[in-house]
């Protein structure tokens, strides 16, 4: 069964006093709800069991665009200390790609695949897609769909986060980092309109940015 860190409905969250937070965002913001250190230590251990379940073959690791890039680097980052500190160790390749799923901060059913190399080359490898959040789940049912089309030896998804909704499939990640209340998240890469993903700790969005950022 998947493990995760579950972040409750009622979770107060930080001050943003609490914490180093850019000054242009401070009015947008209601709390801090999951810190960057936090978010690194969660990183570290999943690391470790993708190295476990994945580690006897090639790994390509593919990163969904654009939220997801700063979980990837940081989960990339722990899977090569664990490549070199350790006696088992594995090749590990990455490619990119974008999938489009939101308009403002709905997310709809008109789900887009922009990029990444040739997915035929994926036959019979070990394939770690890396992901920022899943909200619906079915996104990811889609990518899943076009990259078993490919026959790869093993795909395996890793999310830092999981949305609890009334509007999810039932589909879950492989891999879990938090699980979250249904709020709309920014930072750490997670953006509302391409603001917010310089801000490291992942916070709530209030209702005024919503409103201020929406095109």
């Amino acid at each position: 069964m998947t493990s995760f860190l579950q972040i409750a409905d009622d979770e107060k969250g930080h001050e943003l006093d609490l914490f180093c937070v850019p000054r242009h965002y401070e009015n947008d913001l209601d709390r801090v709800i999951i810190p960057h250190g936090l978010i690194m230590d969660r990183t570290e251990r999943l690391a470790r069991d993708i190295i476990r379940d994945m580690g006897g073959h090639h790994i390509v690791a593919l990163c969904v665009l654009k939220g997801g890039y700063k979980f990837f680097a940081d989960l990339l980052d722990y899977i090569k200390a664990l490549n070199q500190n350790s006696d088992k160790s594995v090749p590990l390749t990455v490619d990119f790609i974008r999938v489009k799923s939101y308009c403002n901060d709905k997310s709809t059913n008109n789900v887009k695949v922009i990029g990444g190399d040739e997915l035929s080359s994926l036959a019979g490898k070990n394939v770690l897609i890396v992901e920022d959040i899943v909200e619906t789940g079915r996104t990811m049912q889609t990518l899943l769909s076009l990259l078993n089309e490919c026959n790869p030896k093993m795909v395996k998804v890793a999310s830092l986060l999981v949305k609890r909704t009334p509007r999810s499939s039932g589909y879950r990640p492989d891999y879990i980092g938090f699980e979250v209340p249904d709020a709309f998240l920014v930072g750490y890469a997670l953006d509302y309109n391409e603001y917010f993903r310089d801000l490291s700790h992942i916070c709530i969005l209030n209702e005024q940015a919503r409103e201020k950022y929406r095109v």
